[in-house]
């Protein structure tokens, strides 16, 4: 059994960032945590989307089908998160290990991201050589960036909903793709089945624990590649912690073995003080967000262009 496998990983990143929109820039932003890997697309005076994946195998590369619709109205920001397979570079032996790391590297990022797009003055020495060249210097804290959009898939949802919570002046509006640990737990057969893939990781593990997961409907044959060559990477456990309020759009698959749809649905309604509610039909947790209906991405853009 091989181990992790670098050149073929991003070899199939690549294969699936080239269906991103062609304006696609590369941002790579300098943190106390290491440096955060960015594709970015739509007009630099729109207003800003910051987009997290999930954990496991999933990517900044996973917002692909929903890039070219929400770049049309806002510039998109899609990070790779540290500890997790991608391109962003973590400092050696500084990851972000608790919640309050995770609130301290968004809001770094934020920072930085205002910078390199000229949102607070920055005096416009950041190089831009296109798809793989655009560097400045990290945020500082100082503040004055104008309020982002932040929506997250799975893993990304609670990061999401935990830095609305600590920053809710920074978050213009919120939208969680059947985030996990937010409003319910996992399903004890779907730990059980992720357990094998967990312990121990390979390609045909991944791809087996999916196709469960997912029925085979909706799996991207590209994204599954992707994902079975993160097969391996070396990830630290990921960060959790306490469930935050925040006013949200919450999307949860009908078909998510991962968690109880509907209780997630009850619970965020009880739970957030302002939340909109969609139940996607026919589709599964992992299937996400490629296999989102074009009706979701619509009500997406949608209530991410009211005002307020």
């Amino acid at each position: 059994m091989g181990g992790y496998d670098g050149d073929a990983f991003h070899a199939a990143y690549d294969e699936v960032m080239a269906r991103w929109p062609d304006d696609r820039q590369v941002l790579r932003v300098p943190t106390e945590f290491g440096t955060t890997y960015v594709n970015a697309c739509g007009p630099r005076d729109a207003p800003p989307l910051l987009l997290l994946p999930g954990g496991g195998g999933a990517t900044s590369a996973s917002w692909y089908a929903q890039a070219a619709l929400l770049a049309s109205a806002h510039r998109v920001y899609a990070a790779d998160l540290f500890g997790a397979p991608g391109r962003s570079e973590a400092a050696p032996g500084r990851p972000p290990r608790t919640a309050a790391d995770l609130d301290t590297w968004i809001d770094a990022l934020l920072d930085g991201l205002d910078e390199l797009d000229g949102r607070t003055g920055f005096d416009g020495r950041a190089r831009l050589d296109g798809p793989d060249g655009l560097r400045g210097p990290g945020g500082d804290g100082t503040g004055g960036a104008r309020p982002i959009s932040l929506g997250g898939h799975s893993y990304g949802g609670w990061i999401a909903l935990r830095y609305a919570l600590h920053a809710p002046a920074r978050v213009r509006r919120l939208f969680l793709l059947d985030p996990t640990q937010c409003f319910a737990g996992y399903r004890p057969a779907y730990l059980l089945r992720a357990l094998p893939m967990l312990v121990r990781p390979t390609p045909s593990r991944v791809r087996a624990f999916l196709e469960w997961e997912t029925g085979g409907a909706g799996l991207d044959p590209g994204a599954l590649r992707l994902q079975e060559a993160a097969a391996g990477f070396p990830a630290p456990r990921p960060v959790t912690g306490a469930r935050p309020d925040a006013r949200a759009l919450l999307a949860v698959a009908a078909r998510s073995r991962t968690h109880d749809a509907r209780a997630v649905a009850a619970r965020a309604e009880e739970a957030l003080r302002d939340v909109e509610t969609v139940v996607v039909a026919d589709v599964s947790h992992h299937a996400l967000p490629p296999a989102a209906s074009p009706a979701l991405d619509r009500r997406l853009s949608d209530f991410l262009a009211v005002s307020g």
